[in-house]
């Protein structure tokens, strides 16, 4: 926190999470409340990530070329002004299904920038020996901001409606763009020799060699949209259904961001050398909150569900983003997340359309239960391969003299 960038990148990125946690409930029961069920819902949610899917590519080449707190800057500012459209027609009373979903793809049309950038910028503002650390206070602070909000979303909602949430969310985005654009980072040296395509192939060789980067990226393709399709989708009509509304719902959120938070803290205090294994039990965890809600166990018992999924979820996110960062070349680290979050998200929008009618036809338990089972079975399937279950973090080495502790050199 001494470091002046770092410190705004963190100030920003806590601004900005202050909405996005209660921005998911109000984007929920925003769609419900105009009339959208669970196949409406999943168009929204879908709409965020096809263009990303779409962009990300070319988010990554630029978080490469341009200073990663600029692409952020523009990312905030986009979002912002597309929710602050939104909200003016909730509030309204004139919103339809179809302008919350033009709004959340012009957001994942700039998440698809930010989210390359935001993954490099840490490695460009923090020495290599407080990366691990910096890793963990984000998620901290992420999470932490994160504990009331969604209880705070559901009263919101239920008290002046979904519209203001979102309000919230814009608001938050605004004021941590301004803050982004106060981090000052030296210009991209940019090989004016190379094109865009040349950059592409290089991030996609650089990705391709590393057998351990893309076997858990396919890990991830099978468990990401069935935990958002479970979680996200119909967790918020398993709410309304089950549990009685949006309040109740906000409480398992809430025992969901607490486990994040305690993830993230016991993340901060150790640092695991065996990283395949903590990925693979901190994602396989996220079973558990599908398998309690398709069992229909009381609303303690599913936060308490929900809170440890969470705890396994920032360990195994806050190692492996140090796992990356350690072992991505700088200069290619924005291509090679854009082509690793490219495989995590591409079936999610098939994943959000499928479900709702999958509900319909299965019941909604048995689907959360097929869920909880696959991605039980995906977490364990990357242990097959000695490569993942070698992985771990290089050991610092201190310097002779004055230098700083750096890590050893790892292997590929």
């Amino acid at each position: 926190m001494a470091i002046r960038p770092y410190r705004l990148h963190f100030a920003a990125r806590l601004l900005s999470w202050t909405g996005s946690a209660v921005a998911p409930i109000g984007l929920a029961f925003a769609v419900l409340k105009i009339g959208g069920g669970p196949g409406a819902l999943g168009a929204v949610l879908a709409a965020s990530v096809v263009p990303q899917i779409l962009l990300l590519l070319v988010g990554g080449v630029v978080a490469d070329r341009l200073p990663r707190h600029r692409v952020m800057v523009w990312s905030n500012i986009v979002c912002a002004a597309a929710e602050a459209a939104a909200v003016l027609l909730l509030l309204s009373g004139t919103a339809q299904v179809w302008h919350l979903v033009a709004m959340s793809a012009v957001c994942g049309a700039a998440g698809a920038f930010f989210t390359p950038a935001a993954g490099g910028i840490v490695v460009e503002v923090v020495p290599a020996e407080l990366r691990h650390a910096a890793n963990a206070l984000l998620k901290i602070g992420q999470n932490t901001v994160k504990v009331a909000g969604p209880a705070l979303g559901g009263v919101l909602v239920a008290v002046v409606g979904p519209g203001w949430a979102l309000g919230w969310d814009a608001l938050t985005f605004a004021a941590s763009a301004l803050l982004f654009s106060r981090i000052s980072l030296r210009a991209k040296n940019v090989k004016v020799r190379t094109g865009f395509t040349a950059d592409l192939r290089e991030g996609w060789d650089d990705f391709r060699s590393r057998r351990w980067l893309w076997v858990m990226v396919c890990q991830a393709a099978v468990i990401v949209p069935v935990w958002l399709v479970g979680y996200q989708l119909l967790g918020p009509v398993y709410g309304q259904r089950v549990l009685g509304g949006a309040a109740p719902w906000g409480v398992v959120v809430s025992g969901f961001t607490a486990g994040l938070v305690a993830g993230a803290a016991l993340a901060l205090m150790w640092k695991p050398r065996r990283v395949g294994f903590v990925v693979c039990a901190g994602t396989g965890s996220m079973a558990v909150p599908l398998g309690a809600m398709a069992a229909a166990v009381p609303l303690p018992v599913l936060a308490l569900a929900t809170a440890l999924a969470g705890s396994g979820l920032a360990v195994s996110m806050t190692v492996w983003a140090s796992l990356v960062q350690e072992r991505i070349p700088a200069d290619r680290l924005g291509r090679t997340l854009s082509y690793s979050t490219l495989g995590q998200i591409l079936p999610v929008p098939f994943g959000y359309l499928l479900a709702g009618p999958a509900s319909q036809v299965f019941g909604l338990r048995t689907t959360l239960a097929v869920g909880a089972l696959i991605i039980a079975a995906a977490a364990v399937v990357p242990l097959a391969i000695a490569q993942v279950r070698g992985l771990c973090l290089a050991p610092l080495v201190v310097k002779e003299g004055d230098g700083p502790a750096v890590p050893a050199r790892a292997e590929r």
